[in-house]
């Protein structure tokens, strides 16, 4: 059985929860928590000198980096695949997916947040700007490659891939800020698409058992 440090409302950590769930693979949480700053602990940084959740623990092998965690589940375990097999189909998915995971996630997850109220002193007024542009202007990239893609109920096709595994978690940060997605119709339509699925519906934040820690 694998090990996932993790934490509910984590981003990265929400897709490699989908990515478990989807490929039918046992694992069990051990939940870091980051408001309190756990994972700048001693403790979690001989897990992960990143400081960062997720995790993975696969026996003797220590994983982190949610992508490559995805890659790696993938090419390890069976099940359905989370990538294509065309060259051409997995670099559009990687693409996609380095979109979400690279261009709007780290401009607006929690230390960055943190220290843009904490340390520069911005008002939460100021924050939540921030973050709905960032992620506005990654959606609407990711908006605009959907409608110009292929046909398809999910990112890339009929299947699940990777990219639809990073779109999910983003939408549902950007419901908490109270972002304007009704612009965003292709992109709202993988993710009604995705939620219809138990792998997704199960990894969700609020069904996770440490939410209700959080009130």
């Amino acid at each position: 059985m694998f090990k996932l440090y993790t934490y509910f409302r984590s981003s990265a950590a929400f897709r490699v929860r989908i990515a478990l769930n989807h490929k039918g693979l046992a694992w069990e949480p051990a939940v870091v928590w980051l408001p309190d700053g756990e994972q700048k602990g001693e403790a979690y940084r001989a897990v992960n000198p990143q400081s960062l959740v997720p995790t993975l623990v696969d026996g003797e092998h220590r994983l982190n980096q949610s992508l490559a965690i995805i890659e790696y589940l993938d090419e390890t375990r069976p099940g359905p695949k989370l990538l294509p097999t065309d060259p051409m189909g997995r670099a559009r998915v990687r693409s996609l997916s380095l979109l979400v995971a690279c261009d709007i996630h780290p401009l607006n997850n929690l230390r960055v947040l943190k220290y843009l109220k904490g340390t520069l002193g911005q008002s939460q007024e100021a924050v939540d700007g921030w973050y709905r542009h960032w992620c506005d202007e990654g959606l609407q990239a990711l908006e605009d490659e959907l409608t110009g893609g292929p046909d398809g109920v999910f990112c890339h096709g009929e299947s699940v891939t990777m990219a639809d595994l990073c779109l999910v978690p983003q939408v549902f940060n950007a419901k908490r800020f109270s972002v304007d997605l009704s612009r965003y119709p292709a992109t709202m339509r993988v993710f009604d698409a995705c939620m219809q699925l138990p792998a997704f519906r199960d990894a969700q934040p609020s069904v996770q058992p440490e939410a209700a820690r959080a009130g």
